[in-house]
């Protein structure tokens, strides 16, 4: 399988650690080429949202797998714009990376793949937006996978904490779920492999108030947690903010049940144990 990745993220590079053997070719886009010599073995391509060049489009077009990064932007997104067209045609497999922020606000009550989506902020209105356009660009064969909020190596409590930028911002009743980087990179290949298309949640099985995790990080480095912060005065940007604005358990059954996926590290303490491990904020 020759494998084209837009938007060589966070998710879509740990991907590629871990099963990029599972490809013959591997191509994908970043902003500048020149700046990236983290990505040695993959064929990188220019694309920042038009004109794309020639090259890329070929390289698209033998692709067996696409993996789509890029997140909507306030005019759509910019891959459906650039490469809608020739991907109506052919057979291939899509992954479109979303979030479980298109269900908005529940209140802290569980939502499933059924939920119809309720999201409030541009940018997760442009998620679903998105995730329809890949639907019908592909008749129905693209797979959605709506990823929980993303921790793995270099990015996670046990980080912040000794950085010293983690906090314990208190709103009652507040709860998300997370995802470890390896179950998202479990949950692509299992979405590569799945015939036909469909919509799955990438989350894990705890939803769980935030500050619980930064509690359990600074256990686990046997350091004092910092200060609850009441939201209401805390002081936060307006993307920060707007993260406290919705509120909901996520279920992942469909993932385990459709996908076959056995999660890696079904709660944030089964990650944060494997990142301590692994040397992570020390």
């Amino acid at each position: 399988m020759r494998l084209f990745i837009l938007g060589l993220g966070y998710s879509a590079r740990h991907f590629v650690r871990q099963f990029g053997g599972s490809f013959s070719h591997i191509a994908g886009t970043v902003r500048d080429p020149g700046t990236r010599d983290d990505l040695a073995g993959i064929e990188l391509h220019a694309f920042s949202g038009s004109s794309p060049a020639r090259e890329t489009v070929e390289r698209i077009g033998e692709a067996d797998v696409l993996l789509i990064s890029i997140p909507p932007g306030s005019t759509g997104d910019p891959a459906i714009a650039a490469f809608g067209d020739m991907l109506a045609t052919g057979r291939r497999k899509v992954v479109y990376l979303s979030t479980i922020g298109v269900y908005g606000d529940h209140a802290g009550g569980w939502v499933d793949e059924s939920t119809p989506p309720q999201a409030t902020l541009d940018r997760t209105r442009m998620r679903v937006v998105a995730e329809q356009a890949w639907t019908d660009t592909t008749r129905g064969d693209a797979a959605i996978l709506r990823l929980a909020g993303i921790y793995g190596p270099g990015r996670n409590a046990l980080v912040t904490l000794r950085a010293g930028t983690g906090r314990r911002i208190i709103k009652p009743g507040q709860v998300f779920n997370r995802i470890h980087v390896d179950d998202i990179a479990s949950a692509i290949m299992a979405a590569v492999k799945h015939r036909g298309g469909g919509t799955w949640n990438v989350c894990d099985d705890e939803p769980t108030p935030p500050q619980d995790v930064i509690a359990y990080a600074a256990k686990l480095m046997g350091v004092v947690p910092p200060a609850e912060e009441p939201f209401e005065t805390a002081e936060m940007s307006a993307m920060a903010r707007s993260f406290y604005a919705s509120s909901a358990r996520v279920a992942n059954a469909k993932l385990k049940r459709e996908l076959g996926v056995t999660l890696a590290h079904p709660t944030y303490r089964h990650g944060l144990d494997a990142l301590w491990r692994a040397g992570e904020g020390r």
